[in-house]
């Protein structure tokens, strides 16, 4: 019932104007709020700047200012704000984020996986997870592209993109402080300062500071986890020694020092004793949960993390038609995460994980504009990539002899060396008035080279079983992606177009071959996607109303889907092949001069037309009946936001603006295999705030509160069943509320 109302009220924002409408809130509300029109949005998803009504892509632009009013502190928080996308902290990590839009993610968090969604910080692919949980302190737009990124962007992505564009120095002089307090101990401060050197230099610093003291405690020594300890800066300096020429270096650094991640034991935990058999150590959690845990970790075994990098963009206007532009960037990634993947006292799957990522690329892009009917692109991009890391499981609880545990240590050493080539071409081309064409391929080469070696040590009565198993590996894979689009003009305000596109993500190899067999079978194959996607975008005549609809379809091949097998073994499998379809839409309306009112609604049927797993074959020895795979993971059928802005004119004293919105999701499952206890059911969110502005916008003070009714919902799960049943849930955040203050200058 509550999902019929939701998504009514949501039909009623969109359709009410009599257009479809997709946009953002006003801007920064002012001290006399006299609006006639919502503001234009531009967006760069083609790698040019065009407006979002114009764009035959389904994209989402956020401001920062319409960042705050989602009170997101990190791109986590656009979880709700865009249809069809799934994006939560990942599995028992403080630094990383799990991204699905239109279905399509990274089912495995481990570093040999390739994200399904491409994460852009200035036009610069970041390759992994890790590091990817960003905190919007200097953003000056957000965009969120769905569906496959195959022809214009720096590396195919399968589903979707996210790209965060940082201030440009040359554009916000001035700067501000801000402060925030709130619940859980939470203590943040972010500063931002910007000014022109000379005539032709500008430049900018950015830092933050974030902390808080985690809503999860141990219930015995009362040692609070999930928590967060973050600092991040960035400085960034433009040149324009020329008007045909501009360049900007960037340079930044986070660092983040958190205790653990803590999740919830969903399924009883078991420990095989071979005199006695099976043993419960810990029966399933069931009913609400207390946030109180218990972990076999001792102080200081936490998650650190250390993530650097530099960019240097340069743009040349050769001539009045030609524009060339280069991006070169390399980025530094160190992490050191001890995880409890079983969230309990006990060692049963335990593990440390440290990563030393670096990553180096360059991108080329040749602009041609005629000024009238005709823009082609044309790139190369180049990125080499290496991640060594070291692991260590601990399982000291897993076996047992006559109620003595067996020691048990796993130490892992493997180096993922990836080159990924491409060439590509777009062309976007007016052949008839009213009519545009746009056509876009692009050639993709990823080579990788993988070794890994892994050793066992038992202790008594099973020393035999030690061994070392060790491989290596080496494999390339090309791809072919095209793209095409047809979009007619039904008048000024009012665009469709029908486009279709390819993606396309490399293959790789296992990173948890434990056994010898693991090792023989440990290469999987790219997986591949085709969109087909109908699109109307248009506005009111008086640019009141405004946004846009679509419907798509997806035929997905070769999913890569890591599964648990027997003790230690998870092989990954090229298993299901998909068919996705969908309708999304977005829409924002003016209502008299100072109350906003948008929406987004998304639809989804995500289903597989087969998945081949041999667990699900009886007559084979690993046969599990508890295993299924009837839903897609992190694809939940609907998804419903409608957000309300009412801004108050006081006169010399400022202005007053109260917002808020109710985000629904439907019944999302957690893993690829459908274990129900890793599912979270439809659940609706409430969030409020407020914000007053001095006369001149010199002072702000904003107050809010997230999940208002303190809904408990799952939004991550662990699942490895084959290692003492383990099947860990992870939740999002309790009711919480701050105050902020802003001083701009």
């Amino acid at each position: 019932m509550k999902r019929k109302y939701l998504c009514m009220a949501v039909g009623c924002a969109l359709l009410a104007p009599a257009v479809f409408a997709q946009a953002r809130q006003p801007a920064a509300p002012t001290a006399t709020p006299q609006a006639t029109q919502l503001d234009e949005v531009t967006v760069t998803a083609r790698r040019r700047a065009e407006s979002i009504q114009d764009v035959p892509v389904a994209v989402s632009a956020f401001g920062e200012e319409q960042l705050k009013d989602l009170q997101a502190a990190t791109v986590e928080g656009l979880q709700g704000a865009v249809p069809n996308m799934n994006i939560a902290q990942g599995r028992g990590s403080a630094n990383s984020v799990n991204v699905a839009i239109r279905g399509i993610g990274q089912p495995d968090a481990l570093q040999t996986f390739d994200p399904g969604v491409g994460m852009y910080v200035d036009d610069v692919y970041y390759s992994r997870i890790n590091g990817a949980l960003f905190s919007l302190f200097d953003i000056q737009q957000l965009e969120v592209l769905r569906g496959p990124q195959g022809t214009l962007y720096g590396k195919n992505s399968t589903g979707g993109a996210i790209k965060l564009t940082t201030k440009d120095p040359f554009d916000n002089q001035g700067g501000a402080v801000e402060l925030t307090a709130g619940d859980y101990g939470r203590l943040e401060g972010r500063v931002y300062a910007s000014g022109q050197l000379s005539d032709t230099v500008a430049g900018s610093i950015a830092g933050a500071k974030i902390t808080n003291d985690g809503h999860v405690r141990d219930a015995g020594t009362g040692k609070r986890y999930n928590d967060d300890d973050t600092g991040a800066l960035r400085v960034k300096l433009a040149f324009n020694p020329a008007d045909n020429f501009r360049a900007t270096l960037s340079l930044d650094t986070t660092r983040q020092d958190a205790a653990l991640t803590m999740g919830r034991p969903m399924a009883d935990l078991r420990q095989t004793d071979l005199a006695l058999g099976t043993v419960v150590l810990k029966p399933a959690e069931t009913g609400k949960w207390d946030r109180r845990v218990r972990t076999s970790f001792k102080d200081g075994q936490g998650q650190y993390l250390r993530h650097s990098g530099a960019a240097l963009a340069m743009d040349w206007d050769i001539d009045g038609q030609w524009t060339l532009k280069s991006i070169s960037a390399y980025r530094k990634l160190k992490t050191r995460s001890f995880i409890d993947i079983d969230a309990s006292e006990y060692e049963l799957g335990d593990v440390l994980v440290a990563l030393d990522q670096n990553q180096k690329s360059q991108e080329f892009q040749l602009h041609y504009d005629n000024g009238s009917s005709l823009h082609a692109t044309f790139g190369a991009y180049y990125m080499q990539e290496n991640v060594p890391s070291y692991q260590e499981a601990y399982a000291d609880d897993l076996f047992a002899l006559l109620g003595t545990p067996i020691p048990f240590l796993r130490t892992i050493d493997d180096d993922l060396r990836t080159t990924s080539t491409a060439a590509f071409a777009h062309l976007n081309w007016e052949f008839a008035p009213s009519w545009t064409v746009a056509a876009g391929v692009r050639w993709t080469k990823d080579k990788k080279d993988y070794e890994r070696s892994t050793s066992t040590f038992w202790g008594a009565p099973m020393t035999a079983l030690d061994e070392t198993v060790a491989f290596a590996a080496k494999a390339s894979w090309t791809a072919v992606t095209p793209s095409l689009s047809l979009q007619k003009a039904f008048g000024d305000n009012l665009m469709g177009y029908l486009s279709a596109n390819r993606g396309f993500k490399s293959g790789g190899f296992n990173g948890r071959a434990n056994s010898v067999y693991d090792t023989q079978h440990a290469k999987f194959d790219p997986e591949y996607v085709w969109t087909y996607e109908l699109g109307l975008k248009g506005s009111s005549a008086d640019h009141r109303f405004r946004g846009s609809a679509a419907a798509f379809y997806s035929n997905y091949s070769d999913f890569q889907a890591r599964v648990s097998q027997d003790v230690g073994t998870f092989p990954v499998l090229n298993a299901a092949k998909l068919n996705i379809k969908g309708i999304e839409l977005e829409g924002s309306a003016l209502l008299g001069e100072a109350t906003t009112l948008s929406a987004q609604l998304g639809w989804m049927d995500a289903k597989y037309d087969r998945f081949e797993d041999f667990r699900l074959d009886p007559s084979y020895p690993g046969f599990d009946p508890d295993v299924s795979h009837d839903h897609v993971p992190f694809s939940p059928d609907w998804t419903a936001r409608v957000a309300l802005q009412h801004v108050v004119a006081l006169g010399d004293h400022g202005s007053l603006t109260f917002g808020g919105d109710v985000s629904y999701r439907g019944k999302t499952w957690l893993s690829v295999d459908n274990r129900a206890v890793l599912s979270q059911d439809a659940y609706t969110l409430v969030g409020l705030y407020g914000v007053w502005d001095s006369p001149q916008l010199v002072w702000q003070v904003r107050a809010g509160v997230r999940n208002l009714t303190d809904k408990q919902y799952k939004t991550e799960g662990q699942e490895f069943a084959s290692v003492g049943n383990i099947q860990t849930a992870y939740y999002g955040l309790p009711r919480n509320g701050y105050v902020s203050l802003r001083y701009n200058f």
